[in-house]
């Protein structure tokens, strides 16, 4: 009799669940929830409370919702005898945080701090929170903090100690009231089991620590009132692949399930890389979504210029695991088609029965490297890898009364494409390799030519995932390891993930334009990326203000 696990992927709009063989990787239905209220960006839920500049959080009910709807879902679409599903494991954005009670109780569900946005979940992608990070960063190169040197040498704004700072200095009654800081994933894990658990992957990768955090004269020194930071940073801690617990008796009854083992949570990126089929240093994962991961073992330890994390054991267990990426890339596409689309191309695209993304892809296909005199900066959240600064900003060049938007969408995609070519030099640079590169994500799937640009730009020949929810069958993975089915991860990989058949490898008259372009770009890059005085940072300060 086939035995199952579920696998649930807690993305940034919405949550996809997974039902598959453990011993085949087999998808046997899939469910995906819509978060309700999305990304919350500009006004609160139910309120007129406009948010500051470069907020992005979310409601913790949808998490709830979306897990209870696509469980459900699969339960009621399949024959699956419920006896024969042995694990469950979710892996979720990082660093994306929330404040609760020590019952769970995030605090944006108690009314009087229900209007205050430092109470809700703060997205991976809150960015308000960056002078916070340049008050820890300039504190930690005055002391000579040794675990800046993980991090590529800065902490990010989208972190967990900047976003509990933020909580501290701007509502300091929610930071006294707060019981517990918790990432999102871990979060969930809790509410599932009862047990306030934290893995070591957003430890290591998003909360500077390394077997420990950092003593805690750092923090009483960067401010009095952190003196008191680790009593909110309870819990046990996991390694990935182990186990958390067991379904509670409240969501027994909830789920309608047994009482399985649950996984320690996940990051959604680095849950991924196994469920790519690697294993093993020299190929570099990416997961291309609403943002990019950049994923990479090594059996060394090297400082990479731009890496967000370097992590003993954060990915693959015997390696470090190396993290470089991009703040946006499906972000930008989807910004473009709300705001720079004419009308008539979605009555074109509705004409042939298409989405306004395939009738755009299929329109820039048709374009040659270079034909539209265009080039980008793919930095319209700011730049992650190499650069690390979420003060910078987008850039076309180029335009002129003939561009037509066809041209500025595949100039996008190039950006991005270019982004990711800088962060493999980085790497190179340092002396680690990379021969090969695999595709995972949702926009991998959406996009047709995405894969062959970057193919042409990196060159470099580039295999994709078989799962459409990579994050989601790796998360099944770790479900079937931590319910003691296959002894490590490298073991469920071999029986699990798959690659398609198709494979994209460079084209030569592609490539040798594409070179050109990129030595621009890299001008573009160090003339708007490296100056202190760089006009985008006046400008978006003259935003803020």
């Amino acid at each position: 009799m086939s035995k199952y696990v579920l696998g649930l992927d807690f993305g940034t709009k919405s949550v996809r669940s997974l039902l598959v063989d453990i011993d085949t990787g087999e998808e046997i239905y899939s469910s995906v929830y819509e978060y309700k209220n999305g990304v919350i960006d500009r006004y609160l839920p139910e309120s007129n409370i406009k948010l500051p500049i470069d907020t992005a959080l979310q409601d913790p009910k949808d998490y709830e919702d979306g897990l209870e709807h696509t469980i459900k879902q699969i339960l009621n679409n399949t024959k699956v005898n419920k006896k024969d599903i042995i694990g469950l494991g979710i892996d979720s954005t990082s660093c994306t945080m929330l404040p609760i009670k020590v019952d769970s109780t995030p605090l944006c569900y108690i009314d009087k701090y229900r209007n205050d946005p430092n109470s809700w979940v703060k997205l991976w992608k809150h960015h308000s929170a960056q002078k916070y990070a340049t008050k820890i960063n300039n504190l930690a190169t005055k002391r000579g903090e040794k675990f800046l040197s993980k991090y590529g040498g800065k902490i990010s704004s989208e972190w967990l100690f900047p976003k509990i700072m933020q909580i501290a200095y701007e509502s300091p009654d929610i930071y006294k009231d707060t019981d517990i800081m918790i990432e999102s994933g871990d979060w969930i894990v809790y509410k599932l089991t009862g047990n306030l658990t934290r893995n070591t992957s957003s430890l290591g990768y998003k909360s500077m620590w390394d077997n420990s955090f950092p003593n805690i004269s750092f923090f009483k020194e960067l401010d009095p009132k952190l003196e008191d930071i680790y009593s909110k940073l309870s819990g046990n801690i996991k390694k990935l692949g182990n186990l958390a617990g067991y379904l509670n008796d409240n969501y027994q009854k909830k789920l309608n399930l047994p009482k399985i083992p649950i996984a320690a949570a996940n990051i959604d990126a680095h849950v991924a890389v196994p469920a790519c089929t690697v294993t093993e240093p020299k190929k570099m994962v990416i997961i291309i979504g609403t943002s990019a991961c950049h994923m990479v073992l090594s059996k060394k330890f090297r400082e990479v210029k731009g890496v967000g994390g370097i992590v003993k054991d954060g990915i693959i267990a015997g390696y470090f695991g190396y993290e470089a990426g991009q703040a946006s890339v499906g972000d930008i596409f989807e910004w473009f088609i709300q705001n720079s689309i004419p009308y008539t191309y979605f009555i074109k695209a509705k004409k042939e029965n298409i989405s306004i993304y395939d009738y755009l892809t299929k329109l820039a296909r048709k374009l040659k490297p270079g034909q539209s005199g265009l080039i980008a900066l793919d930095w319209f959240n700011g730049n992650r890898s190499i650069l690390m600064d979420s003060d910078l900003s987008g850039l076309i060049l180029g335009l002129d009364l003939s561009t037509k938007p066809e041209e500025i969408y595949r100039a996008l995609l190039e950006a991005t494409a270019f982004g990711t070519r800088r962060i493999i030099e980085s790497f190179e640079e340092t002396g680690i390799k990379i021969d090969e590169l695999y595709i995972c994500g949702g926009l991998v799937e959406k996009n047709k030519i995405l894969s062959q640009i970057y193919s042409d730009i990196t060159r470099r020949e580039i295999k994709t995932a078989n799962s459409t929810y990579t994050s989601a069958l790796g998360s099944a993975m770790h479900a079937a390891v931590a319910s003691g089915y296959y002894s490590s991860i490298k073991e469920a990989a071999k029986n699990m993930a798959h690659l398609k058949e198709d494979k994209y490898n460079p084209l030569e008259e592609n490539t040798s334009i594409y070179n050109k372009l990129y030595d621009h770009y890299i001008k573009l890059y160090n003339y708007f990326g490296l100056s202190k005085n760089s006009t985008m940072r006046v400008l978006k300060k003259l935003k803020r203000n």
